[in-house]
């Protein structure tokens, strides 16, 4: 069972950026886990916000991240990313990273699909 923690969330300005990390226990390379983030603002349901296959071939956005986003990773360090930039107030939320094991080269982009999560870290966009 893998265990991820996510870090990097802060408070940022309009227009700024930020890199969150999400550090894994265990080689989810070897252990061919998809990933993902997602967020939750308050109120709200939680989101897609953009996955990334196990191998890292494939990407997948939601369209108000889409350019403004990247998600990677680096399974020698048992570390998947999500670089933000050009920051918007409605980005403000607490980010979620999740991981799911899969015999497939594909990406998942419903918060059921995944089966590992993190605790969250805040990301605050002031206007």
């Amino acid at each position: 069972q893998v265990q991820l923690v996510e870090s990097g969330g802060g408070l940022v300005q309009a227009g700024g950026s930020l890199r969150l990390s999400c550090t894994t226990s265990e080689r989810t390379f070897n252990s061919r886990y998809a990933m993902g983030w997602f967020r939750q603002a308050p109120g709200k349901e939680r989101e897609f916000v953009a996955a990334i296959s196990w191998s890292g071939s494939s990407t997948d956005y939601a369209d108000s991240v889409k350019g403004r986003f990247t998600i990677s990773r680096d399974d020698f360090k048992n570390t998947m990313y999500l670089e933000m930039n050009s920051l918007k107030p409605e980005d403000t939320a607490v980010y979620y990273c999740a991981a799911v094991r899969t015999s497939g080269w594909v990406t998942f982009s419903q918060p059921n699909e995944y089966n590992f999560w993190g605790q969250g870290t805040q990301v605050t966009v002031s206007s």
